[in-house]
């Protein structure tokens, strides 16, 4: 479980940088360019997803059960994580379905994270997915009072949105079919 715990605050603590001292986090760019800013982020965060996969992988041999969801709950989880795809999709093809969320990533992090806490109560569980559930949350409020920075995006077409749609759709179905269970070892259906 130490693994696990170790690398939620590696990868979740990068990604709250911006959150808890946007002026660090923007002095570090300064100084080290961009470059080594993100060459250093991204080591940061591929460390904190490979100790995530390993801890997580290791907790669920030895299982801490909380609470046992109801079967509907999976159900319920599914239909959750229908747009999960297509949101993330539409952060980088913009088009309405961005400008009405405006993160559309953040939103399918947390149907996400969400979904799957409805669907799994075991103690690792739990940490891993209220971990990436609550730094959504305080992701998207902290946004409030940052000053917004662009990410690299193709440019704004009507026809985005039904690419990040039937893309994200595209996915969706290969997760649930087969991709789930040939990376994670569980098939939600």
């Amino acid at each position: 479980m130490t693994t696990l715990i170790v690398g939620l605050i590696l990868f979740l603590g990068i990604h709250s940088l911006s959150i808890v001292n946007e002026p660090l986090r923007n002095r570090l760019h300064s100084q080290l360019g961009e470059g080594a800013f993100k060459g250093l982020y991204s080591v940061v965060s591929l460390i904190g997803l490979v100790l995530i996969v390993w801890g997580y992988g290791a907790a669920r041999m030895d299982p801490t059960v909380l609470y046992t969801p109801a079967g509907w709950l999976r159900h319920l989880a599914m239909l959750l994580l229908i747009p999960v795809f297509p949101l993330l999709f539409a952060t980088y093809f913009p088009g309405k379905i961005k400008a009405k969320l405006k993160h559309p990533m953040l939103v399918a992090v947390k149907l996400w994270a969400l979904a799957h806490l409805l669907a799994n109560g075991m103690l690792h569980d739990v940490l891993l997915f209220g971990a990436f559930l609550t730094w959504a949350v305080v992701d998207r409020i902290s946004m409030k009072r940052r000053t917004e920075r662009s990410i690299p995006t193709l440019p704004a077409s009507k026809a985005n949105d039904a690419i990040a749609v039937v893309g994200g759709l595209a996915v969706y179905v290969i997760t649930v079919f087969w991709a789930h269970q040939w990376l994670i070892g569980v098939s939600p259906v």
